[in-house]
């Protein structure tokens, strides 16, 4: 079936708070969702993601939607799924322990094609943590945390602003691909408070639903367009469907055999695969000329900012590649820096996980250097700067 061309549309006015704020990264998250098309959110109280739903919960009466605060983080990501299929636009919010009770519902997420957003402001763990100080340490489990095969899409913020536009981006993301996005903030991103700025509603490009264009009885819910995608029907409009996380034909029928496994996990893994060089989203600068490259994200890019611009001062010549898209990873760009510098430094709030997938994609031809950090607080800046140092040698 050939994919039918989709204009953006424009916001809805109703959910824009246009005009320039001063607001924290949640409650930027929240102005996004809501600029974005959502009007549905399920949640659980958890710090310090709670924010975000709380304003949601204040704002969305007067746009016209719902908020349900379910009993736990299980129910919460079911019931978005459920209001996704029934027309919504919907994304849930959580944080550590919360993101691990997810996983199974972001897995049949990815399995139904369900197109939501999930929201984790990353605190300190393992366990309850540190509920109220920040690490990253959920990166590598937004990738893998569900079981099988299925490729992910996962932003990474390091400011309000960003906070408020990369929400809009996952919403669009995830209704052009039929796929959970995750958004990973973390606990000082979400705290930060800093001018956001929200342009007008007709200045705001929204991707529509891939909503089904054959008639009922000729529709088929699974059934993929050229870019792999299948278009989407919902419940209540008179279309007859099956939807099951089981491996399931072009109907939503379970067919489980090898066969049908095969060509189902192949689609939902190659959908993503195929745009990933599109999908990739960074911020360079300085890199042409450097020793020495800086892969960061979230608020760890922040602080290590100001460790390149001392190493500078020194003389060293440092570049900057900040993820905005963590997930696909952009291991094109990596191989790429790798044959024309000494090495990369990785300084993240976590004991190491995206350095090692830089160290993958520079496959040997420039040396990785991992800055690590438990979390609870962020790294100084001289803790990177002395780790620049050693690796310019």
């Amino acid at each position: 079936m050939k994919n039918p061309t989709r204009q953006l549309q424009h916001a809805d006015p109703a959910g824009v708070l246009t005009g320039t704020h001063f607001l924290d990264g949640d409650h930027a998250c929240c102005e996004g969702a809501l600029a974005a098309g959502a009007r549905f959110a399920a949640g659980y109280p958890i710090t310090p993601s709670t924010e975000v739903v709380e304003r949601f919960a204040l704002r969305i009466p007067k746009v016209g939607g719902t908020f349900i605060q379910m009993e736990d983080e299980l129910a919460a990501s079911i019931t978005l799924l459920g209001a996704v299929w029934g027309g919504a636009k919907a994304f849930t919010v959580t944080s550590g322990p919360g993101f691990s009770l997810m996983m199974e519902h972001i897995g049949y997420a990815a399995m139904t094609e369900t197109p939501c957003v999930f929201v984790n402001v990353q605190r300190g763990g393992p366990s309850t943590g540190l509920p109220t100080l920040p690490a990253q340490g959920d990166m590598m489990q937004a990738r893998w945390g569900s079981h099988g095969d299925y490729e992910m899409i996962a932003l990474c913020p390091n400011s309000p602003q960003e906070c408020f536009d990369l929400t809009i981006h996952a919403f669009n993301l995830s209704e052009r691909f039929r796929t959970p996005v995750m958004f990973m903030m973390d606990e000082c991103v979400g705290h930060m408070t800093e001018k956001v700025v929200i342009p007008p509603a007709d200045q705001i490009g929204i991707y529509p639903r891939r909503h089904a264009v054959r008639p009922p009885g000729e529709h088929l819910n699974f059934e993929p367009d050229e870019d792999l995608v299948p278009a989407m029907a919902h419940a209540g409009e008179g279309y007859r469907f099956h939807v099951t996380g089981l491996t399931h034909d072009e109907r939503g029928y379970p067919a489980m055999n090898p066969e049908t496994q095969d060509r189902l996990v192949r689609r939902l893994v190659n959908k993503i695969r195929m745009a990933a060089e599109e999908l990739v989203q960074v911020e360079e600068e300085g890199i042409e000329g450097a020793d020495v490259v800086v892969v960061s994200y979230g608020i760890t890019s922040r602080v290590a900012q100001k460790a390149i611009e001392l190493a500078r001062e020194k003389g060293l010549k440092v570049g900057k590649l900040r993820l905005l898209t963590v997930w696909p990873f952009p291991a094109a760009k990596i191989r790429a820096l790798a044959r024309g510098i000494r090495a990369f430094v990785v300084p993240e709030l976590n004991m190491g996980q995206i350095v090692n997938e830089v160290e993958r994609a520079a496959g040997g031809a420039a040396r990785t250097y991992g800055v690590p950090h438990a979390g609870g607080t962020v790294h100084r800046p001289e803790a990177i700067l002395n780790v620049i140092e050693e690796a310019a040698r």
